[in-house]
């Protein structure tokens, strides 16, 4: 009778395991519902485009763990193109939040990135200017304002490593045609502002 109940707790753990780490599997592997993008640089918008090299902007939610990994791509990228792009790293600051509030990890992280400029992004004006909804989100615009890329560049939530975005960036950059020109985002929604957490 008690090998019976340690078989019947052992299932029980199994499949408590089991169900434990597919929603894990869900949860990283489902991306961010993301805007249709603007074919062009926005009108209004604070942040200055390069007309001599490619824009890339990322939009980033300063208390969000996955986009430590998207940061880190971005760090990739900068460094193998070092002034082939100009970096600019926007992090959401509601007002209401206390001052350095987006002064994480995160941003020291994007400090380091080559070229990269970090914009606190007051009350979110440049996130919906740009229409960014998922933190991670990046964009790339050409000399002349013209959208070319926009996703995500890891290839799941808070996972670093060879990735669909990344790769099409660089391609772009080398002039070489890409099959796609957008990518699933994995990372925290930047639209809930109901609290200083994602």
């Amino acid at each position: 009778m008690r090998n019976w109940k340690w078989v019947v707790l052992g299932s029980a753990w199994l499949a408590a395991v089991g169900s434990g780490l597919s929603a894990m599997f869900v949860y990283e592997t489902t991306p961010g519902v993301v805007s249709a993008s603007h074919d062009q640089w926005p009108d209004g918008t604070a942040l200055e485009r390069d007309p001599r090299c490619p824009t890339v902007v990322m939009f980033v939610h300063p208390h969000c763990p996955c986009s430590r990994a998207s940061l880190h791509e971005l760090l990739v990228l900068a460094s193998r193109r070092d002034q082939e792009i100009k970096p600019i790293v926007v992090f959401l600051k509601p007002r209401r939040f206390e001052a350095n509030w987006e002064k994480t990890d995160l941003w020291k992280t994007a400090s380091s990135i080559p070229g990269a400029i970090c914009v606190a992004d007051v009350d979110g004006r440049e996130t919906a200017r740009f229409d960014a909804r998922v933190s991670g989100e990046t964009l790339m615009y050409g000399p002349a304002g013209k959208l070319l890329f926009h996703g995500g560049i890891t290839a799941s939530r808070g996972h670093e490593g060879d990735n669909a975005g990344r790769s099409a960036i660089e391609s772009l950059l080398e002039g070489n045609p890409i099959a796609f020109r957008q990518t699933p985002v994995f990372g925290c929604s930047l639209r809930d502002r109901s609290g200083s957490r994602p």
